[in-house]
């Protein structure tokens, strides 16, 4: 898949989710294969034009994870456009507009989901952007504020016009948040709004099935995996070879997913320090253990993991309680095993719980 001038690897992507696909987990996903294109926490335009360090950091890259897109968010058209040349400057290969988040404190702004509302504010702000820029400029969006104002598939053309060069489409509304199912007719509308312009569909992809369902029934060029990719850290290696062969590959074992969340550990403490990686690192083990099997001894001590000392103590006593719940080859009892995967949008199979935990209740108290 192009975007822009800028060729993929594959169709699928790594979503950005605020407070997680920082510089360490973008690169743990990237180098297990599979992933064509990985993008920033969402970043305050302003604070990049502050030169706050913590914006800084959010848009630090490694060639080993490139392509590498910065979403900027920002309702200011000057800042956004000054922002954009920024993350260019900084070694992004696109600049993606976050138009979806719908948060109070981001969409009070006039950013995230606001950018909806008003096409012609919106369309003016990113031109400033596509031509302030040579690398692809892309927009991120919902389907539309509520169900009475679904205005993805206006708003994705308009855009194309200007020069967008892709369009990301999470298939729920604003006001919907992250409850519901997610409207792959919706998604498969603004597909057909736009004339050439890849569209890249997200939302409760969990699976490399669901992967499949989602590019079948809306007819979408790519898919972007976010919240599954927490859960799964292989799910763009498992579903580029399952749309490639139709075959679905072996789970990773239990040794290989300790392995990965060692690597992940080491990454977040080169990158933050022991400290502050040790305690980034706090939210992100809970995601591996979801695929341990019985893993109480570990999360419980985990979530105050101090040093990588500390964690190999934390894991070397988990290794010892686990074997309780294992055959005498050392290997997890069915009965234990974790559960199969699931998607909502795969066959009507139940939802799986989420790995990363998201906002819950009306909109307007987030």
């Amino acid at each position: 898949m192009k975007i822009g001038n800028l060729e993929l690897e594959s169709n699928l992507c790594l979503s950005p989710l605020a407070g997680y696909t920082n510089l360490p987990f973008r690169l743990t996903a990237k180098t297990l294969g599979g992933l064509g294109l990985v993008t920033t926490d969402l970043v305050n335009a302003r604070s990049l034009l502050e030169g706050r360090p913590v914006a800084y950091k959010m848009i630090a890259t490694d060639a080993r994870e490139q392509p590498m897109a910065v979403q900027l968010f920002g309702g200011v058209p000057e800042e956004m456009r000054d922002a954009a040349v920024i993350a260019e400057e900084h070694g992004a290969k696109s600049v993606d507009i976050n138009m979806g988040c719908p948060v109070k404190k981001v969409v009070k702004t006039g950013s995230g989901s606001s950018l909806m509302r008003d096409q012609d504010k919106t369309r003016e702000l990113v031109r400033g952007m596509i031509e302030a820029i040579k690398i692809p400029v892309t927009a991120k969006m919902r389907l539309g504020w509520d169900a009475e104002n679904i205005t993805a598939p206006d708003l994705a053309k308009s855009l194309e016009d200007i020069g967008v060069s892709a369009i990301f489409i999470h298939g729920r509304t604003r006001a919907q948040g992250f409850s519901g199912g997610v409207d792959l007719e919706g998604i498969r509308k603004v597909k057909e709004a736009v004339k050439s312009i890849p569209v890249i569909g997200n939302g409760d992809v969990t699976t490399a099935e669901a992967a499949r369902v989602m590019l079948e029934r809306t007819g979408c060029d790519g898919v972007s995996i976010g919240r599954g990719a927490f859960y799964n850290p292989w799910i763009f290696k498992q579903t580029k070879h399952y749309l490639e062969t139709g075959e679905l590959l072996a789970d990773p074992s239990f040794e290989e997913r300790v392995d990965l969340m060692r690597l992940h550990l080491e990454r977040m403490i080169e990158f933050y320090g022991e400290v502050k990686g040790c305690i980034q690192f706090r939210k992100v083990a809970v995601w591996y253990a979801k695929r341990f099997g019985p893993s109480k001894y570990f999360k419980d001590r985990v979530v105050r993991v101090e040093s990588m000392e500390h964690f190999e103590e934390i894991l070397e006593g988990y290794r010892e309680w686990r074997l309780r719940f294992c055959d005498e080859n050392g290997e997890l009892q069915d009965r234990y095993k974790p559960a199969a995967q699931y998607s909502s949008i795969t066959d009507g199979a139940p939802e799986v719980s989420d790995a990363i935990k998201v906002p819950k209740g009306p909109v307007s108290n987030w």
